[in-house]
């Protein structure tokens, strides 16, 4: 099983960067997708960013792109988020997940076929 645990979350101002860390268990970390998803007061959990088990290939929502940059590192069992340039409308509970072992890259955004899932680690940008 993976078991995962997010940190690096804060309080920041508008235009302000924070780098969010999702440390990983488990021997197959290195074998599976990677996404970070992110949830406000009152919304759906929505996909973020994903990246494969190499960290060859990445994916990100329109809302971030451009902004955001995932990566992983496997030998560390840890995967990353560097969010600059944040807007307020960035502010939820941002959780890293992972999707089952030799799982399809056709999943990476679909937060319903993830498997695992971290607490989460609360985000806030302020105006």
């Amino acid at each position: 099983q993976v078991q995962l645990v997010e940190s690096g979350g804060g309080l920041v101002q508008a235009g302000g960067s924070l780098r969010l860390s999702c440390t990983a268990s488990g021997r197959t970390f290195s074998r599976t997708i990677m996404g970070w998803f992110r949830q406000a007061p009152g919304k759906e959990r929505e996909f973020v960013a994903s990246i494969s088990w190499t960290g060859s290939s990445t994916d990100y929502a329109l809302s971030v792109k451009g902004r955001f940059t995932i990566s992983r590192d496997n030998s560390k069992n840890t995967m990353y988020l560097q969010m600059n340039s944040l807007k307020p409308e960035d502010t939820a509970v941002y959780y890293c997940a992972a999707l089952r072992p030799g799982g399809s890259w056709y999943n990476r955004d679909r937060t319903y076929e993830y498997d695992y899932w971290g607490q989460g680690t609360q985000v806030t940008v302020s105006s």
